[in-house]
């Protein structure tokens, strides 16, 4: 067994006799509602789905959009993507900020229902004129055309993990607008030549989110973790598809070789 799973099955697995909150991640929400068989083999029975690739670039492109939005949070100013885009609003000046932004850490808020801890770490947070919150996630890509809108089905997560952070910060006790803005970051392939940098056109795209579904989605999860039946598959889950091969391929070698 590898070093990954050794660590997986040894952090934060759910045990319905345990009293202390249990720590839920915005992320595993997420998994939740793309495969319940996966979360519970995940986070009930201690193995989780093999981890993705780090998208270096991504990363460095979210480092540098909080740096330049932190210039002006300093400043209390608007951001020139701001001014263009006609939005009434400065990055917001919070001591949690920094805490709000670390991966395993993030805002968190207890639900007692559950006993659940939620977490979920934004990407920034602005203040409008009413002094209402604006969750603000960064995303990068490089496709062709320019990205205007949020319309392909691979994109809800986007919209879900916007929603559970609008909830977090609600739970927190902050006014947050229904809006957010999602600043997408689109590297260019058209340009003559490469000169050791990527060039990218930056769109702000806003989207109206609804949280009511979180706490109903908590509840959901409880009453799985709570059980002791395996749940069934996501659809069109990869990683499920991918194990039912296997086991047939399995099957049928077992049966030939007796």
């Amino acid at each position: 067994m590898s070093q990954y799973y050794k660590g997986k099955r040894s952090r934060n697995i759910y045990d319905p006799k345990r009293k202390e909150a249990f720590c839920l991640s915005r992320s595993k929400i997420d998994l939740f509602l793309n495969c319940p068989r996966c979360f519970y083999i995940d986070r009930r029975l201690g193995v989780g789905t093999p981890p993705g690739y780090p998208f270096a670039i991504n990363s460095a492109v979210d480092t540098l959009l909080k740096q330049e939005f932190d210039l002006h949070r300093a400043e209390g100013s608007r951001h020139p993507l701001l001014e263009k885009y006609g939005v009434d609003a400065v990055p917001a000046k919070r001591e949690e900020m920094n805490e709000w932004r670390e991966n395993f850490k993030g805002v968190r808020a207890f639900h007692e229902p559950t006993n659940f801890i939620v977490t979920g770490a934004i990407d920034d947070l602005w203040i409008d004129k009413e002094g209402r919150y604006i969750v603000v996630d960064y995303k990068a890509t490089s496709k062709e055309g320019e990205i205007i809108e949020l319309n392909k089905d691979w994109q809800d997560s986007y919209k879900r993990q916007m929603e559970v952070y609008q909830w977090l910060l609600r739970q927190n006790g902050l006014n947050v607008s229904d809006t957010g803005y999602f600043v997408y970051c689109n590297g260019r392939t058209d340009v003559e030549a490469f000169d050791g940098k990527i060039e990218f056109d930056v769109t702000l795209i806003p989207y109206k989110g609804s949280d009511h579904w979180v706490e109903k989605t908590l509840y959901e999860i409880k009453d799985l973790l709570d059980s002791d039946l395996l749940p069934r598959s996501g659809d069109d889950c990869d990683f499920c598809l991918y194990r039912k091969e296997v086991r047939k391929v399995l099957d049928e070698k077992n049966h030939s070789d007796n």
